[in-house]
């Protein structure tokens, strides 16, 4: 039997998006009434900042999902609800901990600590209410620290593919 899990997380947005997207219209319609009343040449500025706005909203939007099918967790990345990006495959066999990101038994791999420097990949939703859990992993040959929002019943399929390596 094949025991197959999905965790959907929303990221927040940043405070300084709503701001950044505001500026790109203000700008748009600026270099479109200049294009209109001044001179054509303000009419390419116009496009080019309505074109930046909706690249800026795809990538700036983005959502993971954790798939956990067998023995592998894969997450994706999601841009603007609709482009899907494999981010990371890894093989759960070579988990070492899932630990709350707080928690005294990851507390060596925190920047400062002894295994401080592991490249670190965050996949959260940045809500405070929320609990995110930190998991070191091998991925090719080399150690990595993951950011990952965990519910309940994801945390207990890890529980029982990995025994004793998912901490409360």
């Amino acid at each position: 039997m094949n025991d197959r899990r999905v965790l959907a997380v929303h990221r927040k947005g940043k405070p300084s998006v709503r701001p950044l997207k505001a500026l790109m219209i203000v700008l748009a319609v600026l270099f479109l009434a200049a294009g209109i009343f001044v001179s054509r040449g303000f009419m390419l500025p116009c496009f080019l900042m309505a074109g930046l706005y909706f690249v800026f909203g795809f990538l700036s939007g983005r959502d993971y999902e954790y798939i956990l099918d067998g023995r592998t967790l894969q997450i994706d990345v999601i841009y603007g609800g609709a482009r899907r990006v494999t981010r990371q495959m890894l093989n759960l066999d070579d988990l070492e901990i899932v630990a709350p990101h707080d928690s005294e038994l990851v507390s060596k791999y925190r920047k400062g600590g002894p295994e401080g420097n592991l490249p670190k990949f965050d996949y959260t939703s940045y809500e405070d209410s929320v609990p995110y859990y930190t998991m070191i992993i091998r991925d090719e040959g080399k150690k990595i620290k993951l950011l990952l929002d965990l519910d309940e019943d994801f945390r207990n399929a890890l529980r029982r593919i990995c025994p004793g390596r998912v901490k409360e």
